[in-house]
C-alpha cells in the first residue's frame, strides 16, 4: 500500500505542477536546458516575482531543483526523466477539443 500512496503523491504533484499554463512553459523550457531566472522570466515574458512563485511551486513539487553558480542560482529539471515525461505527455495528445479543457467536462464536470 505505500507503494500506491507514493505513486500517487508523484502524480499529485505533477498533475498541479502541469495544471497552470506558466508552470507548463517553465517545464518545457527547462526540458530544453537549464537557465537562470532573471533569463526564464524575460523569455516568458512574465514578471520576475510571478516566475519566483511558480518556480517555488516547481521546487516544492520536486520537479526543479536550484544548482548554485557563483553568485547565482540556476534552475533545472529535477531528473532528465521528467523532460521525457513531458515529450511522452505533450504527444501522447491525440485530439484536444479547442471550445473545452477535456471531452467531458460538459458532462462529468470535470474539468
Amino acid at each position: 500500500m505505500l507503494s500506491l500512496a507514493t505513486d500517487l503523491d508523484a502524480l499529485t504533484r505533477f498533475g498541479r505542477a502541469l495544471a497552470d499554463p506558466i508552470r507548463c512553459r517553465i517545464l518545457l523550457a527547462l526540458r530544453d536546458a537549464p537557465a537562470y531566472p532573471a533569463d526564464l522570466a524575460d523569455a516568458l515574458g512574465i514578471s520576475r516575482t510571478r516566475l519566483s512563485n511558480h518556480l517555488a511551486c516547481l521546487r516544492d513539487c520536486g520537479l526543479v531543483v536550484t544548482v548554485p553558480d557563483g553568485r547565482r542560482t540556476r534552475y533545472e529539471l529535477a531528473d532528465e526523466r521528467l523532460g521525457h515525461a513531458l515529450d511522452d505527455l505533450r504527444t501522447a495528445v491525440v485530439a484536444v477539443e479547442t471550445d473545452r479543457t477535456c471531452p467531458d467536462a460538459e458532462t462529468k464536470g470535470c474539468c
